[in-house]
């Protein structure tokens, strides 16, 4: 593990203004032995989607979301199948072809024109489950189902009314029936995670204004006032596209944002540099900014900027996709000290698992550092302190929600780096999940607490538990060759994209220096949508 003073001079020197551009790496080693159980594995984590898809069709197909404790169904996603959806590319990725075909056959008739609740529709979440899942099934399949394309037209035309009278920014929340928006507010993670899909949207139904309008949303966020070069605050109002409130997170409501940027360079091979550059920019300023290591175990963490100016030194599962976004990005910019700095971030967030009671990460955590143990709540605990000096954190919310970050940081470790601990990192996870996950009923459902191993549950599988989790999962232990990370993009759910051949070059090379950012400016206005599941609890700290 390097020394921080090391990794700031390390990127300061390697980012300056002034460094000449260096070309881009591939994110994939090629250097991937499977462990000789890698078949058994996979077939672990089938055998847990089967049972879960089992239950979800039986007690809640063609509903959203199956409650696995009272055999019934939720519809919080319009009641347009959402489970169903977002597990399409999981199936077809998994090879189970008949069920992939009767959910193709399904989504092809989905009335998208209204929401079947008394719902109003999210833009963030509809574009990354049903948008994505669409879009990747119809890449995945070869194509093969033109319906799909249709039906992801019809919801991105409908979506559109988001954009209201020529605002860059689009509402977090639309009426669908009178097609309005139905909030006053939006995240930078809702208005800006919308790139991947609907650029994709707009190469298959030709109309190119889907991708003018999400590209005009991140330039629009990408250029407001900002309190930390790269970071703008978590809320931005649609009416007048400024910020709202100052709270800096890679965490809820600002976090796909982040990660999109260097993703959507890497989908496109845009020559913008805009997105590749200020993704570098924000790096640089987490690692001078939010960077800290705890002071027992010397675990890495990015910490919050609060409104105030003050770091909170807390965590939280959402926000550790950020490990594997940065070992992404640092390899596609060629820079091994934000590579290096993504595979400690790693271990931080692996070391939440590794130190429970149930082998499974929490959804909060705080931790202290050199500056103090500030979390913009109370001190710890007798018994918090206890765990901290045990395990370098300690827990604040012990909830298990069927998250995917962790696992999905571990992914990309494992295939950039070969290394077979993130292989067994895996295999442990996936003995934790079937063994305390699963419920009476047979089916898999969250945890109440990671650090009792009798836990209770809480009735609602979210949709990503298809997505995400246990894609993740099975691509671990798979052909590394099977979605190559050098072939394949992932949306935030995990729906992958094809990807043209990689550039020499991923931005200019450069940091945007601070003249870019307009002087921060505070503006106050109600807080931005987060982007967690409904009814979890939100980290949204405006």
């Amino acid at each position: 593990m390097i020394s921080l003073s090391f990794r700031k001079l390390t990127l300061a020197l390697a980012a300056s203004p002034f460094a000449t551009t260096v070309l881009g790496a591939r994110i994939q080693t090629s250097s991937i032995t499977l462990p000789s159980d890698a078949g058994q594995r996979r077939q672990d984590v089938k055998d847990i989607f089967l049972t879960s898809w089992n239950a979800y069709k039986k007690f809640a197909f063609p509903h959203d979301d199956l409650t696995p404790l009272s055999q019934s169904f939720t519809d919080v996603r319009n009641g347009w199948g959402a489970s169903a959806v977002d597990a399409l590319s999981t199936l077809f990725i998994m090879g189970e072809e008949d069920i992939f075909e009767e959910v193709v056959n399904f989504t092809s008739t989905i009335d998208f024109t209204v929401s079947h609740t008394s719902d109003s529709v999210s833009i963030f979440e509809t574009t990354i489950r049903y948008l994505g899942g669409i879009l990747s099934a119809y890449e995945l399949s070869g194509q093969k189902y033109p319906a799909l394309v249709k039906q992801a037209e019809v919801l991105g035309s409908k979506m559109s009314a988001a954009w209201g009278n020529g605002n860059k920014i689009p509402f977090g929340q639309l009426n669908f029936n009178t097609s309005t928006p139905a909030s006053t507010s939006n995240s930078i993670a809702g208005a800006g995670t919308l790139t991947l899909e609907w650029s994709r949207l707009a190469k298959y139904s030709g109309n190119d204004t889907f991708r003018a309008l999400a590209e005009g949303a991140v330039g629009q966020i990408a250029t407001v006032h900002s309190p930390v070069p790269g970071l703008p605050p978590q809320g931005i109002d649609p009416k007048t596209g400024q910020p709202v409130g100052a709270y800096i997170t890679w965490g809820a409501s600002s976090d796909s944002y982040l990660e999109y940027l260097i993703k959507y360079a890497r989908l496109t091979n845009t020559d913008d540099d805009l997105f590749a550059d200020t993704w570098h920019t924000a790096v640089d300023s987490s690692i001078h900014t939010l960077l800290r290591t705890s002071t027992v175990g010397n675990h890495t963490y990015l910490a919050d900027l609060d409104d105030n100016g003050r770091i909170r030194h807390v965590g939280s599962h959402l926000a550790c996709f950020m490990a594997g976004n940065w070992i992404m990005g640092g390899k596609l910019l060629n820079n091994d000290t934000i590579v290096d700095i993504g595979l400690d971030l790693n271990e931080g967030c692996w070391n939440t698992y590794a130190s429970t009671a149930t082998g499974i990460g929490p959804e909060t955590f705080a931790y202290i550092s050199s500056d103090g143990n500030f979390t913009g709540g109370g001190t710890p605990s007798a018994s918090e302190l206890a765990f901290y000096n045990a395990h370098g954190f300690y827990i604040t919310n012990g909830n298990y929600l069927m998250r995917p970050e962790v696992l999905e940081s571990n992914f990309y470790a494992w295939r950039a780096t070969g290394d077979t601990k993130f292989f067994d990192r895996a295999a442990d996870a996936t003995a934790s999940l079937a063994e305390f996950l699963k419920t009476p009923t047979g089916a898999f459902a969250p945890l109440d607490n990671v650090d009792s191993t009798s836990s209770g549950f809480m009735d609602d599988q979210e949709s990503f538990w298809f997505a995400e989790v246990l894609k993740y999962l099975f691509l671990t232990f798979d052909d590394p060759t099977h979605i190559h990370l050098d072939e394949w993009v992932f949306n935030t759910e995990a729906h992958p994209f094809i990807a043209p051949p990689e550039k020499d070059v991923y931005g200019s090379g450069r940091i945007r220096p601070a003249s870019e950012f307009q002087l921060f400016k505070l503006t106050q206005g109600s807080a931005p949508t987060s982007s967690v599941p409904a009814g979890a609890p939100s980290e949204t700290n405006n």
